[in-house]
């Protein structure tokens, strides 16, 4: 895959992310909040990270240049049979002017050229893993910040819920029928659902801010994001994403990385083999005032220094490319397996949740609210039921807010669409 198509798949994938990006878009527009398209769009045109790797392409770009350019002419002056007497200097002395020019031979210079173009080539693709990282920190700040904002609207839900609780028990003990403290118990348990509430505030600004540094803002200039986080997809088999590595810049990138090592070892091959310097010079003679065309061919004896060290440290750095990229690739692979394992186990405890624990729960807060004003309950039981029913929905926050933390891992490194299909 050529980089152009990649850039577009790249932005593709992740902008058109099914569990945020085009439903988020529409609440933006409704509500004035940042969706996860803006925000992608921003990052890319304005994160300083991208403008650094534009510069060091265009530093290998002229290191690509300078790598075919020729040696050039050296000009000379010789004055001989000279002296410094009562009179001046003699008028005997000769001089000569010469130009000589360097002749590269054995394809030095094509090495040169071949060792520069992978550097090239090299900073090309680490421009593209840099935006894919970029995009994928992106949706996965973006995710940060939407489930922050999520939960903060369960806890004051919550909070609510038990504040519509306090009258029902007020009426209790007024008639009697409960103690003071009940209200009390009551109060300090919504004061307890309110601290994490200013709890969530805080990471919630801390999650803002970090987004917006990846949108090249020294502040957010948004008041929230918007998107569907309680939409899930179920992600494709593992096998599919290992196989999308291959197309990872990151791994792409130690073609090109080969290329410009073998260029290097050709050098250090070829720096032993003798260049020839070959020069022309006019030669003026004192005595006879004659003008004459002396012609030289210079060559080094290369008897010494045969560059060994060199050769052997560049054919070293040539073989163990193959090496590195197998790490590389195993790295890969783990934080794919990783986040793929993590998301379809979050899928399943959404799943779980949604089917069983959070009906139950509250149906049995349902019942024990009808029943309590009529004394049938107790405070605990209620409490409790209230406790069971915010467990299991914060549970069904922390595994969503998994689930798109991991499918948006997965498509920053795999760079292609999964084929998704929506869970039952």
């Amino acid at each position: 895959m050529s980089p152009n198509l990649w850039l577009c798949a790249t932005l593709a994938v992740v902008v058109a992310h099914p569990s945020m990006a085009q439903t988020g878009q529409m609440a933006a527009q409704r509500a004035g909040a940042l969706s996860l398209p803006q925000a992608l769009r921003t990052v890319i045109s304005a994160n300083p990270r991208l403008s650094v790797a534009d510069r060091t392409i265009n530093m290998a770009d002229g290191r690509r240049e300078q790598a075919g350019a020729r040696p050039n002419p050296t000009l000379g002056v010789e004055v001989d049979n000279f002296a410094y007497g009562q009179n001046g200097l003699t008028s005997g002395a000769e001089y000569t002017l010469q130009i000589s020019q360097l002749f590269e031979l054995g394809g030095k210079r094509n090495a040169r050229v071949q060792a520069a173009l992978g550097d090239y080539d090299t900073a090309r693709w680490e421009r593209e893993a840099t935006r894919l990282e970029l995009l994928s920190e992106t949706t996965i700040a973006f995710v940060e910040a939407l489930s922050v904002e999520r939960k903060i609207a369960l806890l004051e839900r919550h909070a609510a819920a038990l504040d519509r609780l306090v009258p029902q028990m007020q009426k209790r003990v007024e008639a009697g029928a409960s103690s003071p403290s009940e209200v009390s118990r009551t109060q300090a348990a919504a004061g307890m659902v309110r601290l994490d509430r200013e709890r969530a505030r805080t990471a919630l600004n801390v999650a803002r801010r970090e987004l917006a540094a990846l949108m090249g803002l020294d502040r957010p200039n948004f008041v929230a994001v918007a998107g569907d986080f309680g939409r899930i997809s179920r992600p494709a088999p593992l096998d599919t994403a290992i196989k999308a590595i291959e197309d990872n810049p990151q791994l792409m990138r130690w073609t090109a990385v080969r290329a410009q090592r073998d260029g290097a070892l050709l050098s250090a091959r070829l720096k032993p083999l003798p260049d020839i310097t070959a020069g022309v010079a006019w030669r003026h003679y004192a005595e006879s005032s004659q003008n004459a065309l002396r012609l030289g061919v210079s060559v080094p004896i290369n008897v010494i220094d045969r560059n060994t060290g060199a050769i052997r440290e560049a054919r070293e750095a040539a073989q163990k490319t193959g090496a590195e990229r197998a790490v590389n690739r195993l790295t890969l692979i783990a934080i794919v397996g990783k986040a793929h394992d993590t998301a379809t186990g979050a899928l399943a405890q959404v799943e779980l949740l949604r089917r069983t624990v959070l009906p139950a729960a509250r149906a049995a807060l349902s019942t024990v609210e009808a029943g309590y004003g009529q004394g049938r309950y107790t405070l605990l039981e209620i409490l409790d039921a209230y406790r069971t029913v915010a467990d299991a929905e914060l549970q069904e926050h922390e595994a969503l807010a998994s689930f798109h933390t991991s499918i948006a891992t997965i498509e920053g490194l795999t760079g292609s669409p999964l084929q998704l299909a929506r869970a039952k």
